[in-house]
């Protein structure tokens, strides 16, 4: 496989900034507010009704415009965990005509126009849940693996749940986000190593207790396999860069791996929840920024979504991040 390596991780969040205790009183959630903030939950962050899900994968890419650039971007993968953010046509609109035009107004098509990138193939990708990001970047290093002449793939991921939505599923606080990454062929940031996926369809239209029941065994068999399809031992990770879930589920999840629970970063849980397809980003930008990155290391991305499909990606680190 070509060499392959990805860089300049970014996220947008939703505008409203809310206490757990304020969306319990006002009927956002399922569970208690005492029991999201047992977890580790204490704030998630809310669209403005005018804020759709295009207007965060705007603000990413925007920023990846103005920092590295967009030049000779020759695809664009677009994740969304919930289809209907995979159209921002007018539901009013096909409601009342009847054209199914206005169900396949793309935001990947949309995202390629509105920033000249006229040279970029556009690929959606919505049946991976929260893994999104995790499966667009295995899929960028394999396009670039098959096309000789392709330099630079972006991938954005961009989710928001309906106006009237609970914001929260299988017990954990959502927040709606975007988020973006650059996979290309030019050294920098981060080699990537390797991915897997496991997806159980069985497990489909699983309920809240029946997904948290696969949790740990899922994960412990995508990270242990991930680990084993290229060469590694769980030894050789230096970090673990995961979702924002239950604190106490990766305090046994360590144990049940052998790793060491300092290791596993899920460092933006309180401020931020459950971002959908995004909160390994954040993550993972918060351990970059924290400078304890070192070149050589590996780091794992780990994630797990529904459908039910749980996705790692190893990642070394080719930069000294300051």
């Amino acid at each position: 496989m070509v060499a392959a390596y990805v860089d300049s991780f970014v996220y947008s969040l939703g505008e409203r900034k809310w206490d757990v205790r304020d969306s319990a009183a006002a009927g956002r959630l399922v569970s208690s507010a005492e029991d999201l903030e047992s977890a580790g939950f204490r704030w998630h962050h809310v669209c403005e009704p005018s804020t759709g899900p295009y207007d965060l994968a705007k603000a990413v890419t925007t920023e990846l415009a103005h920092t590295v650039g967009l030049a000779d971007i020759d695809a664009i993968i677009y994740p969304t965990c919930l289809p209907v953010n995979g159209n921002v046509g007018s539901q009013e609109m096909w409601e009342r005509t009847g054209d199914v035009k206005h169900l396949m107004d793309f935001p990947a098509s949309r995202l390629q126009s509105d920033f000249g990138l006229d040279g970029a193939v556009v690929i959606g990708l919505n049946q991976q849940g929260c893994t999104g990001m995790l499966g667009s970047i295995r899929l960028a290093t394999t396009m670039l693996a098959a096309e000789a002449e392709w330099r630079r793939v972006l991938c954005v991921t961009a989710d928001r749940f309906p106006e009237t939505a609970r914001y929260e599923q299988a017990y954990n606080l959502i927040s709606d986000s975007a988020a973006a990454c650059i996979v290309q062929r030019e050294q920098r940031g981060f080699r990537y190593v390797g991915a897997h996926q496991i997806t159980n369809g069985g497990l489909v239209g699983a309920d809240d207790d029946e997904t948290v029941g696969t949790f740990f065994t899922y994960t412990h068999r995508v990270v242990t396999e991930t680990l084993s399809r290229n060469g590694l031992r769980i030894d050789d990770l230096d970090w673990i860069v995961t979702q924002n879930t239950n604190d106490k589920a990766w305090q046994v999840l360590a144990r049940f791996l052998g790793v060491d629970i300092a290791k596993v970063c899920f460092t933006s849980l309180a401020d931020v929840g459950h971002a959908i397809s995004a909160d390994q980003v954040i993550n993972l930008v918060e351990l970059i920024e924290s400078g304890r990155i070192r070149p050589g290391q590996l780091l794992a991305l780990v994630v797990a979504g529904s459908g039910l499909t749980y996705q790692c990606v190893i990642l070394e680190a080719t930069t000294e991040f300051a």
